[in-house]
């Protein structure tokens, strides 16, 4: 299995809709289909040039959207609980507040 299909396993207990985008074709159709995307993580596999790319479409085409990027330091088995981190502390957790 890709490794970005394992991450998605090891999280699927968390209630999030997950979309994968590798290249700027797919992050565009993305951006300009799925309104209810609400932040970006991005893997450290890809390369500076691509990952340059896609945080500047992103940037110009939903400015109201926070871009995550891994680091690559530690290696493609931190990305899980660097996507976990995320999602539970800054997506869920404030939808959570305003909730109660």
């Amino acid at each position: 299995m890709p490794h970005i299909g394992r991450v998605t396993n090891e999280l699927s207990h968390l209630p999030i809709q997950w979309l994968g985008a590798h290249d700027h074709g797919e992050v565009v159709r993305q951006l300009d289909t799925e309104p209810r995307i609400s932040c970006v993580i991005m893997g450290a596999g890809l390369d500076d040039k691509i990952r340059g790319d896609l945080v500047g479409v992103i940037a110009q085409m939903r400015p109201d959207l926070c871009l995550y990027l891994k680091d690559r330091s530690s290696g493609p088995d931190g990305l899980a609980p660097f996507v976990a981190r995320i999602v539970e502390n800054l997506v869920l957790r404030p939808q959570d507040r305003t909730a109660a």
